[in-house]
């Protein structure tokens, strides 16, 4: 690939102010982590988005769509091709009565304050969850209880031919951490939720209390991606690992959280091989000694730096 050329060519769509070269990762992701993207694009509107994918199909480039990284790990060497975020850029949400249409780069705990102010329950579990509205869909995130799934009517998704598809929530084939948008390769544009008529204080009392239980066992004061494995079936990571005996363990400044071990944290200068060898580590571990091999519910990507030659 040809950065230059390929920086000037997706320049003329979406101007100087949203595009980047050589752009460090650890800016754009939640665990603070992550060697350079050749280049990163930020366009604000559909039209845009669709130029930009069709030049890059057009050129045969790699490409890797983001939102504001909350659930992406970067290796040190960073990433080939273009990286595409969508995040504030894409951030806009119309509530019409119950309903609410939400562009994917809205975060979620903004949508989450919009319908307690207008006294629309149903999206509690999401508002503290660290991330865009369109990893959500892609993931169908879930928390205490709730998921994606339950309140969505229908999301309207780009595929890679730039071609726009509005899917009902049965053709978003929702599973856990899993749709249509992931099997298919689709960008999330947005989507409509419905919710239900509340009583504000009733909303508020249970955000409250979702955000002390969040605050009271999460490392919340600490970069990390969230829940760093999936939850295996019949079993939760979280004690599954504890019981192996590695709460706290660290690699450089990766770290098993001590006050959650389900969450692999970075204390402030972790790198990503940090991160991932202490993954590997408590994987290893806790499949040795339960016979149950975690999976990551975080996002690895990019690749590992080059080895200068001795």
């Amino acid at each position: 690939m040809n950065k230059n050329k390929v920086y000037n060519e997706l320049l003329d769509i979406v101007g100087k102010e949203n595009i980047m070269m050589d752009e460090p990762m650890k800016k754009h992701v939640s665990f603070r982590v992550g060697g350079p993207a050749d280049i990163l694009v930020r366009p604000i509107n559909e039209e845009q988005l669709k130029e930009i994918l069709l030049y890059i199909k057009s050129e045969e480039i790699p490409y890797l769509i983001i939102g504001n990284g909350s659930n992406l790990l970067v290796r040190d060497g960073g990433i080939r091709g273009v990286v595409v975020e969508l995040s504030d850029n894409f951030s806009d949400f119309k509530i019409d009565g119950n309903k609410i249409e939400i562009k994917a780069g809205a975060l979620l705990s903004r949508i989450g304050n919009a319908a307690l102010r207008e006294e629309l329950k149903g999206f509690e579990f999401a508002s503290g969850i660290p991330g865009t509205f369109g990893g959500a869909l892609a993931m169908n995130a879930g928390a205490y209880g709730g998921e994606i799934k339950d309140i969505v009517k229908t999301v309207k998704v780009m595929d890679k031919d730039g071609n726009i598809l509005e899917l009902s929530n049965e053709e978003m084939h929702f599973g856990y951490r899993r749709s249509t948008i992931v099997e298919k390769g689709y960008v999330a544009l947005s989507a409509v939720v419905e919710l239900e008529k509340g009583n504000y204080d009733d909303i508020k009392a249970t955000m409250d209390d979702l955000r002390d239980r969040r605050t009271s066992k999460q490392p919340l004061n600490f970069a990390s991606a969230g829940s760093t494995f999936k939850r295996p079936e019949g079993y939760f990571a979280g004690k599954l690992i504890q019981d192996s005996g590695l709460k706290g363990l660290s690699i450089g400044d990766a770290q098993v959280s001590e006050k959650h071990s389900g969450f692999v944290i970075n204390r402030g200068n972790a790198t990503a091989k940090e991160l991932l060898d202490l993954m590997f580590a408590v994987k290893s571990t806790v499949n040795a000694k339960f016979g149950v091999m975690l999976e990551e519910e975080v996002k690895i990507v990019g690749e590992d730096p080059v080895k200068e030659e001795e």
